[in-house]
């Protein structure tokens, strides 16, 4: 590849031939502030907030957008680059709400972070004060809320619905002042083909699409006494709540999570790892009647909601290829007001269920009719990793320096397989692993199945080769399910998560989290797995407790109609 050679800043830097004005500079260790770029996501140069003086030709350039040319010599610092920051932020800041203090992203919105470092004072953000949008509120739905109001319009949103996930639910309407990202025909997002996922959220610079917020639901149920409040907590949730306290992505930090939540008055404190246990035995033996059967195969995991609400929308004539098995999440519930209830002789009425998920979706997930076969709403709140940190912060607590603490028991063992799920491939190591050595008695080799995208592999069992596809994205996903629909897929065992790279990349995570934040979180999962003396889910002592006590055995009648569930065309 060919390079050329510039100038930054008196800084002579040589770049490949292609590579951007903001890349270039970052190479030397310059940061222009960006606001519509996203390093996951294609250009778009739309906020020109990282403009930069060509001193050749004097031209303001959008450094995101323009590729180096040799022989430039560009400033970053220049006064009419300065200035022209300026004035581009002053302009988005004239219409925008000024409710910092009440937003739901104060102390990580980019536009309050930029507004700061560029030194604006309260007369230059008032320079340009005027008519201000007063547009409705999008407050119906279960999952995300949106206030449009809010937007900058750097079109992030839009661009990582279509790109990534291959719905276009949102896109720009209008011109000019009355331009707005809006879904189609203006409709209420409840409304539309989305997925929940969140993505949007995650991206978002601003407040302007949040996650509907449990907190306060969540604080009623802890100060109200006839309530005994249980907890579980996902996997990723462990490697990643740390960023919002100034820890490094991927720090493990499982027995502070548990300490803060003792703290914050749970009455019982466990690992949603149980229940991914305990669903790798339910679809993992539903996975070995199939292919016995040949029947509905490819076998297809449920365990990510985004992923179900997707297939319900856009393939509901593949719905008989996904597993009927809940998620990890639904069967925790379901168990904790069935059979913890019993064993603790607590009312299931008075049991109150909380999850704290990476995921927005799963607030969708717990709202399911469908999700009662305890006899009431199995799930009663889900907060995601920043709700959780929130509710932390708010309470007072030290989480950096709190003491470790241990789940608590009857539902508290996990095993290495459980950790993995919150990593695309994870779901698919972990069944894969018990399937084997159900069959065979043989260990699985490590499959290495990565967080990118599309990645296949083949596992010997038996005498028998059996095809696996795991998949992240739903723009990935809808390239193989339409060779599915046609009858021409290979694979034997196909994963889906909605979320780019898996759980570690969810839509409820600690912003901002780019490729590199959600590879150091996997390896923090890895490393847990790694470390654990028992990694198989068939080997974990409370499911196997929880089968003789209570569910007799995987697909049993009493299973069955506590931890699966079933679909329907939307």
């Amino acid at each position: 590849m060919s390079k050329i050679t510039l100038t930054i800043d008196d800084q002579v830097v040589e770049v490949a031939a292609g590579t951007t004005l903001l890349d270039a500079a970052r190479q030397v260790g310059i940061e222009i502030p960006t606001l519509c770029y996203h390093p996951d996501l294609s250009l778009h140069g739309s906020c020109r907030v990282c403009v930069v003086e060509d001193l050749n030709s004097h031209r303001l350039l959008a450094s995101c957008v323009v590729p180096a040319g040799d022989g430039m010599k560009i400033s970053t610092r220049s006064a009419k680059a300065r200035k022209a920051r300026k004035m581009n932020v002053e302009l988005l800041l004239a219409n925008h709400p000024n409710d910092c203090l009440g937003c739901d992203r104060s102390g990580s919105c980019e536009l309050q972070d930029l507004t700061y470092n560029l030194g604006l004072s309260r007369a230059s953000v008032d320079r340009f004060a005027g008519e201000k949008r007063d547009l409705p509120l999008d407050l119906g739905g279960v999952a995300l809320k949106r206030d449009p109001n809010k937007c900058i319009l750097c079109g992030r949103c839009v661009r990582v619905c279509e790109e990534i996930q291959g719905l276009g639910t949102l896109e720009f309407s209008g011109r000019g002042f009355d331009s707005i990202v809006t879904t189609g025909f203006d409709l209420p997002q409840s409304e539309v083909n989305c997925a929940k996922c969140g993505q949007c959220a995650a991206v978002c610079p601003v407040g302007a699409i949040t996650e509907v917020s449990d907190i306060e639901r969540v604080w009623a149920a802890l100060e109200d006494p006839n309530k005994h409040v249980v907890v579980q907590t996902a996997p990723t949730i462990q490697v990643s709540i740390g960023e919002e306290f100034g820890l490094e992505p991927g720090s493990v930090v499982t027995g502070r999570l548990i300490a803060a939540l003792r703290r914050l008055g749970f009455n019982q404190v466990f690992s949603t790892e149980f229940s991914a246990d305990l669903t790798i035995l339910e679809e993992g033996n539903e996975f070995i009647n199939r292919i016995k059967g040949n029947k509905n195969l490819p076998h297809i995991t449920s365990c990510c909601p985004g992923w179900v609400k997707y297939a319900e929308q856009n393939y509901g004539d593949l719905l008989h290829h996904l597993s009927t098995a809940k998620s990890p999440q639904q069967m925790f519930s379901t168990i904790t007001k069935t059979y913890y209830a019993e064993q603790t002789k607590i009312d299931p009425a008075n049991v109150f269920t909380v999850s704290i998920m990476p995921c927005t979706a799963k607030k969708y997930e717990k709202a399911r009719e469908e999700h009662s076969d305890s006899g009431f709403q199995d799930t009663d709140a889900v907060l995601t990793t920043r709700e959780l940190a929130r509710m932390i912060k708010e309470a007072g607590i030290d989480f950096v320096n709190l003491a470790d603490d241990k789940y608590d028991q009857i539902m508290g063992a996990a095993t290495g397989a459980a950790t993995i799920f919150g990593t695309t491939g994870g779901v698919t190591e972990a069944a894969l692993r018990t399937v084997k050595e159900v069959l065979t008695g043989e260990p699985l080799d490590k499959l290495n199945l990565g967080i990118m995208g599309v990645r296949e592999a083949e596992v010997e069992i038996a005498d028998r080769t059996y095809k696996v596809a795991v998949i992240s994205g739903l723009a990935n996903a809808a390239k193989v399910l339409n060779d599915v629909r046609a009858g021409q897929s290979e694979y034997d065992w196909i994963e889906i998560m909605a979320c780019p790279h898996g759980c570690v990349g969810g839509g409820g995570q600690p912003i901002p989290a780019d490729l590199e934040v959600k590879k150091k979180r996997a390896e923090g999962l890895a490393k847990i797995d790694q470390t654990n003396t028992i990694r198989k889910s068939h080997e974990n002592v409370d499911v196997l407790k929880l089968y003789e006590e209570y569910l007799v055995e995987p697909l049993s009648g009493k299973s069955h109609h506590l931890l699966h569930t079933s679909y329907r065309v939307r």
